[in-house]
Parts: C-alpha cells; sequence; structure tokens
C-alpha cells in the first residue's frame, strides 16, 4: 500500500505535466505538419534551453524567474528570427531551422564544455525530468496553457505568422523545461502524423486521445518496468500512433472506395 501510494505521488503530477504539455503541442503539431515545419520544435526548444544553460552558466541559478526570463528571450529571438527567414527565403526554411537546431545544440555544449556536470544537464534538458515536476512548475504551466488555450481557439486567424511563432515560443519555453526535448517533440509530431488521414473534424480530439494515452501507458510501464520514463512514453506514443495511422489509412481507403463506387454508378 505504501508502494502504491508513493508511486501515484510520484506519477499523479508527471500525468499533469503530460496533460499541460499536450493540451498545447496537439493542435499546434497540427499547424507545424499543415506548414511543413516539422523540426520547428526542435529548434526553438533547443533555443530555449540554451537560454536555461545560459542562465546556470552566468550564476542566475538553475530554476527562478530569471532563468524563465533568459529562457523565453532565447526562444522569442529563435521564433523572430524564423519568422523574418520564412519571409525572406521561405524555400529554405526548413534547412534553416535546422541550422538555427544545431547552432542552439552547439552553443549549449561550449557553454557546459568545463562545467563537471555538464553531461547531466544535458540529458535533463532533453530526456526530461518528468517525475520530478515541482508544483510551481505545473503552476506555471497551467497559466500558459491557459492562455494558449484561449489564444489558439479564439483568436488563431488573426495570430499570422509572428503570432504563431511567439506563442510557439513561450509555450515550448515552458514544456521543454517540464518534460524535455524529447518529449516536446513527439507530443508535438507524433498525433499529427498518426491522425492526418483521419476525417478532419476527429483529428484534434483523436490526437489528444492518443497522447493522453501515450502519457498513461509510458508512466505505468516505467513504474512497473523501473525504466526512464521519457523514453518509455515516446515509444508508447510512437506505438499507439501507429496504431492509430493504420486505421486512418483503413478509414481513408474505404471513403475513397465509396465515392469511386458513387462515381462509376453515375
Amino acid at each position: 500500500m505504501n508502494d502504491l501510494h508513493m508511486q501515484l505521488t510520484i506519477l499523479g503530477p508527471a500525468l499533469v505535466a503530460g496533460v499541460l504539455v499536450l493540451l498545447s503541442h496537439v493542435p499546434l503539431g497540427q499547424q507545424v505538419l499543415a506548414r511543413g515545419i516539422v523540426f520547428i520544435d526542435l529548434a526553438i526548444a533547443q533555443a530555449a534551453g540554451l537560454g536555461v544553460i545560459a542562465a546556470h552558466s552566468f550564476g542566475l541559478g538553475a530554476s527562478g524567474w530569471t532563468t524563465q526570463v533568459a529562457a523565453a528571450a532565447a526562444a522569442l529571438a529563435g521564433a523572430l528570427l524564423l519568422t523574418w527567414t520564412e519571409r525572406k527565403r521561405p524555400e529554405v526554411q526548413e534547412a534553416l531551422i535546422g541550422v538555427l537546431f544545431v547552432l542552439a545544440s552547439t552553443a549549449q555544449i561550449l557553454l557546459l564544455a568545463n562545467d563537471p556536470h555538464g553531461g547531466e544537464d544535458l540529458k535533463d534538458l532533453l530526456a526530461g525530468q518528468i517525475l520530478w515536476v515541482s508544483p510551481t512548475q505545473l503552476l506555471h504551466a497551467a497559466i500558459v496553457t491557459a492562455i494558449f488555450l484561449v489564444a489558439w481557439f479564439r483568436w488563431r486567424e488573426r495570430l499570422g505568422r509572428v503570432g504563431f511563432y511567439v506563442l510557439f515560443a513561450l509555450v515550448v519555453t515552458i514544456s521543454v523545461q517540464l518534460v524535455g526535448v524529447y518529449l516536446v517533440f513527439s507530443t508535438l509530431i507524433v498525433p499529427a502524423i498518426a491522425t492526418y488521414r483521419h476525417p478532419p473534424r476527429r483529428q484534434l480530439w483523436l490526437g489528444y486521445a492518443l497522447a493522453l494515452l501515450s502519457y498513461v501507458i509510458g508512466l505505468v510501464c516505467s513504474a512497473v518496468f523501473d525504466v526512464p520514463s521519457s523514453p518509455a512514453i515516446v515509444w508508447a506514443m510512437a506505438a499507439v500512433g501507429l496504431l492509430v495511422h493504420l486505421t486512418g489509412r483503413e478509414a481513408h481507403n474505404k471513403a475513397h472506395n465509396a465515392v469511386s463506387s458513387n462515381h462509376n454508378a453515375a
């Protein structure tokens, strides 16, 4: 009973963190896939991570408002840069996103080169510490998520290019510190890829269900088999996503055959 209570105490906040991340990342992922800028979240996540590491390297502490400001500033700078490149060089936007990702990643390595804990810091940034999220982190994430949901579902059409990138940067700044780069990317992209062949009116809610089920399965597997949580969730999401994608393919083929039959009958 004590072990069960302890596991629930740890897994409960982790699941809340996952829900907060998926609420914003599933709809953002659909937009990212539609725009053909799949790796934008990796680039902006790494920029936000660079802000966190820079704040730590310059003695501003590993947490607190100064670190949040540094992370948000770095993410916003990356987002605004990508806004400019999308307008000036749209034909190579995906390549430029990759360049930003590499620059931010290598800058992190340079900043941590002489830090004896640098390897651990990079690991935490990539894989995250979802099992050890604090109530303060969850509160901040809940506020940002609420702002996102209102802005996205009420004023999405008015955001424009700049608004999209700025909103994206603010959300990723929080989520990458909650769950790490790997889960940020997976939550953004896997539901979007898995559901794009389903009817458009079902894609969002199916994506939400897919992501939620994946977090539950991954966290349970992590507790039962004593394996790291983030990789377990990523693999769970890939498996569930594949099943959802295959059912979408079948539904797509049935709809296509029905249309062809009607056309031939006419």
